[in-house]
């Protein structure tokens, strides 16, 4: 869902009075993210870094008297339909009848109403449309943002009682069972619980989250996001591989998750399982310290000093937990021989964008870098702009 010549809240308000024929009751929205370092630590218990960003998905809604739910999109021309009360049987058992996209919000839908007890025949129903800037299989999150925005949005109207860290868990729900992507919960942590200027750093077990300031701006620096248009699904390709590599290896451990798992057990691992299951898990156990790392040198000498740390991420990611691709090595390297503080993929993997934290004054230069890196490998062009940490979601 994007809107390049209309601000997504407008578009959102248009597109409601196109489909349903009346004007909204309000709008809500929430952030896409990008996570500065902890790539595939969240469903492992473990520790990540992300914050908010201005790219927004915007949710215009207003309430039904019938206990029916039609959602619209800028994603798709028409629109779908189901009764509140039935969405307890779509999900998760029958959930392919109903397009994918829709079943972010339905499926938000149907977790909060599970979540809060209520009885599903008792809530109004609701006309929900949704436009958006957020970039699609970018790594940005734009799923997180649907979600956010549609929790807010419906645990308004319908008087429902749950805090930011309820509700990032009836989004994590929603993606896991009524879309099918097995994802942990940092994206929907990062979108509600955003704050300007600063990142989150959440434990992914017992879901404590603390607000760390990065500092860009007193710093002179800016996150350059470059995105390299390859798509990527987290309910598809092998991101559930990976998951499942790491089941094993913490199983071989016999520890509940690999935030059980220290360096130092890694030899004893090698002796356990196969070598790419090994890899997986090393990935992950040297990711998670990398995160600490990170917050304590943000903390005691600011942004300039991560960059080695974000450059071993990506390092990480491409050799042990295979999930770069070309077009994210040649977007890490030309920003880095451009003079990039430092570099990384982030997000799922498997396409999406890199992130490098530039020098305000070395943007463009980094900009025309990995442009023509990407002309030289025969590459699309990749689209390039800069993030800005900010608040989560709200009401509009």
């Amino acid at each position: 869902m994007t809107a390049t010549d209309t601000r997504p809240v407008d578009a959102a308000r248009a597109l409601f009075a196109d489909r349903f024929g009346a004007a909204p009751a309000g709008t809500w929205s929430a952030p896409g993210r990008v996570n500065l370092i902890g790539e595939h630590t969240d469903y492992n218990d473990g520790f990540v870094l992300p914050f908010a960003i201005q790219h927004r998905t915007h949710v215009a809604l207003a309430p039904r008297n019938d206990g029916r739910v039609r959602v619209a999109s800028t994603f798709d021309d028409g629109v779908v339909e189901v009764g509140l009360a039935e969405l307890g049987a779509l999900f998760p058992a029958r959930r392919d009848e109903i397009p994918e996209w829709a079943r972010y919000p339905l499926g938000v839908a149907w977790a909060l109403l599970e979540s809060a007890g209520t009885d599903p025949h008792t809530p109004t129903g609701v006309d929900l449309a949704f436009a958006s800037d957020v970039p699609v299989g970018a790594g940005l999150s734009s799923s997180a943002a649907i979600e956010g925005a549609t929790a807010v949005a419906l645990a308004e109207i319908w008087g429902i009682d749950l805090d930011r860290v309820a509700l990032a868990k009836v989004g994590r729900r929603a993606e896991n069972e009524a879309v099918g992507a097995p994802t942990g919960i940092m994206d929907q942590m990062a979108s509600l619980l955003g704050r300007a200027d600063a990142a989150i750093f959440l434990d992914c077990r017992s879901l404590e989250a603390q607000v760390v300031d990065l500092g860009l701006a007193g710093a002179g620096l800016e996150l350059v996001v470059i995105d390299t248009g390859v798509k990527h699904s987290h309910a598809t390709g092998g991101y559930g591989e990976r998951r499942a590599a790491c089941e094993r290896g913490a199983a071989a451990l016999g520890v509940p998750a690999l935030r059980d798992v220290a360096p130092r057990d890694l030899p004893r691992l090698a002796e356990l399982v196969d070598d790419v299951t090994l890899r997986r898990v090393r990935h992950v156990v040297t990711e998670n310290q990398r995160v600490l790392d990170t917050v304590r040198t943000l903390r005691d000498h600011g942004p300039t000093a991560i960059g080695d740390l974000l450059v071993a991420s990506h390092a990480s990611m491409r050799d042990d937990f295979e999930i770069s691709v070309p077009e994210l090595d040649t977007a890490v390297d030309a920003a880095l021989s451009a003079g990039a503080v430092g570099a990384r993929m982030t997000g799922g993997g498997f396409g999406g964008a890199a992130i490098a934290l530039v020098a305000r004054e070395k943007v463009q230069e980094v900009t025309d870098a990995a442009t023509a890196a990407f002309d030289a490998a025969g590459f699309a062009a990749p689209t390039i702009f800069t993030v800005t940490p900010s608040a989560g979601a709200a009401r509009d």
